[in-house]
């Protein structure tokens, strides 16, 4: 029996892919094999000894303490593409959100409440002060063209816009599915000159943090509009609410507010609805399941953060896996230490200088002689 925490609510069609007669899931689960979470920080968390993975189901992993999971043998799993439809029609929305001063417009509708018949000549007296331009024929850049930017891209090019996009880690998989009149450029300064709008889908790391700041705002035409669905940290937000305020800016739509950013002039702040749709939630959690259950019952990684991906035989009499370091010579010790067990298959990969090996073997497997290699962190038999 496979036990599963969950650290958030996961939808009922997730967790409906774990056979009941083999998993036990919920809240209050103890020593669990594995865990799911959708936003719940597992920053401070310790781990039991048992856990071999953790599904994030979604994109992002800033919750899940990767480099800790990894030393431990854990592997960390995520959804990409599960809620990439939801992601993209808020997106769409944005680009009209910062457009048209919709918002600004809809809460001073509201203050004429109580104006009775006067409300009809006040809405055409008033109306002027929220005009905003089409989208239409407009610029619009992606930086970052994975499952949700290529979306995006695809759908403004649907509504008329040049598109012109940024990634330099383009998947072929990605690229295959971009309208033609996508511009893919390799220079991203061409981007910050080029764009009315620019759209933001990277990833956040050591390179992307403050993305956007006072000096890349300063190679962009005057009055971008800039929206940012992927993560807040890519945009320096002392810096974009002096930009605005400056008018080098005229709007910035963000699915992750601060502080200074609420109530100041051109921000549509909006509570990290991005993937907020029940369908989303729905493909998240399918997707998370399936990968758990692929990694617990078979050994077999999709969608890894941490470790690689493994396609393994569907049929084997016994499985052993081993997660170790990357290093000169551990691989030799393992095969080695599999010796006389009738390997029938093996297969091994690497990844940010951590490996997974496994073997169908017809025989018995030293596990003790197998964890005592130096870099050898877990080893399972199936």
């Amino acid at each position: 029996m496979f036990n599963i925490l969950t650290l958030n609510k996961i939808s009922k069609f997730g967790l409906e892919r774990f056979d009941k007669t083999k998993y036990a899931y919920g809240e209050d689960v103890k020593s669990p094999d594995a865990i799911m979470v959708r936003s719940a920080s597992m920053l401070e968390m310790v781990f039991d000894k048992n856990t071999l993975a953790v599904a994030r189901a979604g994109a992002g992993v800033n919750n899940v303490p990767c480099e800790a999971c990894t030393e431990k043998g854990i592997v960390v799993f995520n959804t990409p593409g599960a809620n990439a439809n939801a992601v993209k029609e808020l997106v769409v929305c944005s680009l009209l959100l910062a457009s048209r001063k919709i918002p600004e417009a809809i809460d001073w509708c509201k203050t004429l409440k109580g104006e009775g018949a006067q409300v009809g000549k006040l809405v055409e007296k008033g109306k002027s002060a929220f005009t905003g331009p089409e989208i239409s024929g407009k610029t619009l850049a992606l930086i970052g063209l994975g499952a949700i930017g290529v979306l995006v891209a695809n759908a403004a090019v649907d509504l008329g816009m040049t598109v012109i996009g940024y990634d330099p880690f383009i998947t072929a998989e990605h690229a295959q599915f971009l309208k033609p009149t996508v511009k893919i450029v390799k220079d991203i300064e061409e981007v910050y000159a080029a764009a009315d709008y620019i759209s933001l889908h990277t990833p956040l790391n050591d390179n992307t943090r403050n993305l956007v700041n006072t000096d890349t705002l300063a190679q962009m035409k005057d009055g971008v509009r800039i929206l940012n669905f992927a993560r807040g940290e890519l945009v320096n937000s002392a810096d974009i609410v002096a930009a605005l305020e400056s008018g080098k800016a005229a709007a910035y739509v963000t699915d992750f507010p601060t502080d200074e950013q609420i109530l100041a002039k051109g921000v549509v702040a909006i509570p990290h609805l991005g993937a907020s749709t029940p369908e989303s939630e729905d493909n998240c959690a399918v997707m998370a399941a399936d990968q758990l259950v692929a990694y617990l019952e078979r050994g077999e990684i999709k969608n890894s953060v941490n470790f690689p991906a493994t396609q393994l035989p569907a049929e084997f009499a016994k499985r052993v896996c081993v997660i170790h370091k990357d290093a000169e010579g551990v691989q030799a010790k393992i095969t080695t230490a599999l010796n006389g067990s009738a390997i029938a298959a093996l297969n091994s990969g690497a990844k940010k200088g951590w490996a997974y090996t496994v073997a169908d073997i017809n025989g018995e497997a030293d596990t003790a002689k197998l964890e005592a290699i130096e870099g050898v962190v877990r080893v399972r038999v199936l």
